[in-house]
């Protein structure tokens, strides 16, 4: 049976977050656009990523907030019902899920086919019954969870971040592999919801992060019972649901009830067959240039398909910068000096830029640290909030990278971001009046840092303000 030809401008492959930008886009400024999904709209992001992992962390906080002592609030055993936390998970998907609908897309003007893609050539896809022929192609597919060859895996029970907001009953204890921020931010919700947790990791905990940040969270997730195990390579799982067993390098066997993979994501580019559109790529994704072109002129990848990095805010990124160029034909080269990434534990963990390490390999002397203790903020000391910091680096005035660790870290970034983004001084951050008491004040005191020296430790200054002084009247 013959398929049905579809001509369109553009052809966006995957409804997930840069996937529906670049429709929703195109589509309000007068682009004919095919939108394609054969999954679930909204993609990872709303279904399996972002949007329920921080519901359980809330769910989890909420508990947590029970157990704290101080502020004259005696701690008490709250009483957590796992299940009704999964029901706040569901609901919350559920309430943000018409933004990211068919029937929205549609209203749109969006042309929604809901089916697997497969190039078949390099101007041409098919979909179900039909072939979508497009002057453009933006490859949106996201990623999916590794699955590591484990001896034994293969025969026993595991989850991933798509399958345990699934479960409606609590496990009694959690073994988790991969100590980054999808392993963390689980392990400390479920900690907090009152299972037994144990993270198994063959380096260290959040190792791309700071490593002050990082021993910081993976300190107070220990505090909070968590058991999270450094160096350990797994060489063998086993067992069933009810009694995981997983042996690492070493001979140590951990048994719990149930296993979580959070080893990393790859990009989800098996269905598509690149080779029939001239699309080269590897493990880490579609091979692009700093356009987000593709080997292929016609076909764009963007987000975790395009294999720059996994994170829903740099696929709204890129969309923005697909459309700039498909739709305008202006040049849109990308950056990625400005892309801040958080880990939502308690405390969050938060990064913008060059880490002091990488700061320091590319600037050597020229780079100034400044740092502020969160314990130096009136409002982290109202709230007993001290644990944690700011630490921003600069050169010549200008911040090349931020970390913050500590309470609500991942919205005081969003200042550096914008610093960075619009390659500001510090001196615009130092001169910005902020609301008493916030915590914003602390990244405002780290910029303030860079002039101490200069106003306060000058010589020149105070013998001119001598000068000043001796002839005012």
């Amino acid at each position: 049976m013959a398929k049905t030809l579809i001509k369109t401008d553009l052809c966006v492959i995957g409804a997930g977050s840069g996937g529906l930008s670049v429709a929703a886009g195109a589509a309000q400024m007068g682009a004919k656009v095919v939108l394609i999904e054969g999954h679930r709209m909204g993609g990872d992001c709303l279904n399996y990523g972002c949007v329920p992992s921080k519901a359980l962390l809330a769910a989890g906080k909420a508990a947590e907030a029970h157990r704290c002592e101080g502020l004259g609030v005696t701690p008490t055993t709250p009483q957590v019902d796992y299940a009704k936390a999964k029901a706040h998970v569901a609901a919350t998907i559920a309430a943000i899920a018409p933004h990211d609908s068919q029937d929205r897309f549609e209203g749109l003007g969006v042309t929604v086919i809901r089916d697997w893609a497969r190039f078949t050539s390099p101007r041409e896809v098919e979909a179900g019954d039909q072939r979508i022929r497009a002057r453009r192609f933006i490859i949106a597919t996201g990623s999916r969870p590794i699955v590591p060859p484990f001896p034994g895996l293969d025969a026993a029970p595991y989850l991933t971040n798509e399958t345990i907001f699934d479960l409606r009953e609590a496990p009694g204890h959690l073994l988790i592999i991969g100590a980054g921020p999808i392993g963390l931010e689980l392990a400390q919700a479920h900690r907090r919801l009152g299972c037994a947790v144990t993270v198994i990791e063959a380096g260290q905990a959040l190792g791309r992060e700071d490593p002050e940040g990082a021993a910081l969270v993976v300190k107070t997730l220990r505090a909070e019972g968590v058991e999270i195990v450094e160096n350990a390579r797994v060489e063998r799982v086993g067992g069933k649901v009810g009694g995981i067993e997983v042996q690492v390098s070493g001979g140590t066997i951990f048994v719990g009830t149930h296993l979580l993979l959070a080893v990393g994501r790859a990009p989800a580019l098996e269905r598509l067959n690149l080779g029939a559109a001239g699309v080269a790529h590897t493990k880490a994704g579609v091979t692009v240039d700093d356009h987000l072109r593709s080997t292929n002129r016609r076909i764009y990848a963007i987000g975790d398909a395009a294999g720059r990095g996994q994170f829903t805010h740099l696929a709204g990124y890129h969309a923005g910068q697909v459309v700039r160029e498909t739709l305008f034909g202006l040049s849109a080269k990308l950056r990625d000096d400005h892309i801040p990434r958080v880990t939502y534990t308690s405390p969050e963990l938060a990064h913008v830029g060059l880490t002091e390490a990488e700061a320091r390999q590319k600037h050597g002397e020229a780079l100034q640290v400044l740092r502020v203790d969160f314990a130096q903020g009136d409002r982290a000391q109202a709230e007993k909030q001290t644990e944690g910091f700011v630490k921003v680096m600069a050169v010549k005035g200008r911040p090349v990278g931020a970390t913050i660790t500590g309470a609500g870290a991942g919205e005081q970034i969003a200042l550096w971001s914008m610093m960075l983004a619009n390659r500001m001084k510090l001196g615009a951050l130092a001169a910005t009046v902020l609301p008493y008491p916030t915590m914003a004040e602390l990244s405002k005191r780290a910029a303030s840092a860079y002039f101490g020296p200069k106003l306060f430790d000058n010589a020149l200054i105070k013998r001119v303000v001598g000068s000043v002084q001796r002839w005012l009247p």
